[in-house]
């Protein structure tokens, strides 16, 4: 009796044994296919990071064009805007000097300067306080059409 208790008790411990390596054997299995997928999604992993590496290369590159381009766009304006700051005082100097023209044509010396040759090209005076923009441009506008006039007479006297 002794022997079938053992038997059994065999037959039972067996039969656990198979039924544990059924199990084992599915979750092998599920593994196997989770490993397969694993495998594909480091491949994909790495296939990104390279095409990001040489998206990243490509950026920094574009960064370094657009830097230049912008440090040369920089230097031409800061070029043009000296140019223009230059031409801006020589137009009010122009200004200035018309407008002493027309003050010394009509009698009056507050603009008045000697004409030299020889002498250099002086910062313009202030206009009295009484003067403003509107009497200067007013001033140069009525110098202008004297200008223009007495052109027009040595055109016309030349002519006849």
């Amino acid at each position: 009796m002794i022997g079938l208790l053992i038997d059994l008790l065999v037959c039972v411990l067996l039969a656990a044994t198979i039924a544990y390596c059924i199990m084992l054997d599915r979750r092998l299995r599920r593994f196997k296919a989770d490993e397969g997928a694993m495998r594909r999604t480091i491949m994909d992993l790495m296939t990104a990071t390279e095409n990001a590496e040489r998206a990243v290369a490509g950026l920094r590159a574009v960064v370094n064009d657009c830097d230049k381009s912008i440090a040369e766009h920089l230097r031409v304006a800061e070029q043009q805007s000296a140019d223009l700051a230059g031409q801006i005082r020589s137009g009010d100097d122009v200004i200035a000097r018309i407008a002493r023209i027309v003050e010394s044509a009509r009698g009056g010396d507050a603009f008045a300067r000697p004409a030299a040759a020889s002498q250099p090209a002086v910062a313009p005076q202030p206009a009295p306080v009484a003067q403003g923009p509107q009497h200067r441009l007013a001033a140069t506008l009525a110098a202008a059409e004297a200008f223009a006039e007495r052109a027009h007479r040595r055109v016309n006297g030349r002519a006849a």
